[in-house]
């Protein structure tokens, strides 16, 4: 990133749409959120939650969810998308930053998005918001772990400039700098909403 932006991680919420018009609302997670939670994951597919979670079960051990919930800004990051258009805004994605020392400059990504939204721009939307927020507490590198077999994944990584690491049995290891990600995020052409994000972010 060789421009000269300046980042302040006081937003809360961003609202703007899918390229389909869809209204959604990127939001910091909250613990009140672990129904919401807990709900997303038994409405992903079987195939959705073995690639997200390693695991086919409909349902998560409860202190999964509880730490999938347990957001601190610091040393768990996460933000979700709802949907605006629907009763209830349904939560549709999330995005999550986990690292065990606040002074660490790694971290361990994981996001997550319904079946029915893929394809849609979700993972990309959240992804800027998410990387912004850990560039503002000082993390530099990103770190996912995912299932070899798992193209879409890969693909997405690859686009914003993740590279391979450790690579043992079924599971690979990519290494994203924040910097370079935000970078490409930016420069992609949709979803037409990655330039409101950056721009709720950035300090003039």
């Amino acid at each position: 990133m060789t421009e000269s932006w300046s980042f302040q991680n006081r937003v809360q919420s961003v609202d703007v749409r899918l390229d389909n018009g869809t209204h959604i609302c990127l939001r910091r997670v909250r613990h009140s959120d672990l129904g919401r939670i807990e709900e997303g994951i038994s409405q992903m597919s079987d195939q959705s939650r073995y690639l997200r979670f390693f695991s086919g079960s409909k349902t998560m051990p409860p202190s999964v969810v509880e730490r999938l919930a347990s957001v601190d800004g610091t040393h768990h990051i996460a933000w979700g998308v709802v949907n605006m258009d629907e009763d209830g805004h349904p939560a549709i994605a999330a995005a999550h930053m986990f690292r065990e020392v606040e002074t660490n400059k790694e971290g361990e990504f994981a996001i997550a998005v319904l079946d029915k939204y893929h394809g849609q721009g979700v993972a990309r939307i959240l992804m800027t918001a998410l990387f912004l927020d850990c560039y503002c507490e000082g993390l530099r590198h990103l770190r996912i772990e995912m299932l070899r077999n798992n193209k879409k994944a890969y693909g997405l990584i690859r686009s914003i400039g993740g590279t391979p690491g450790v690579l043992e049995g079924p599971v690979a290891q990519y290494d994203v700098v924040i910097q370079d990600a935000i970078s490409a995020l930016r420069k992609m052409d949709s979803p037409t909403a990655i330039p409101d994000i950056i721009a709720a972010f950035t300090v003039e």
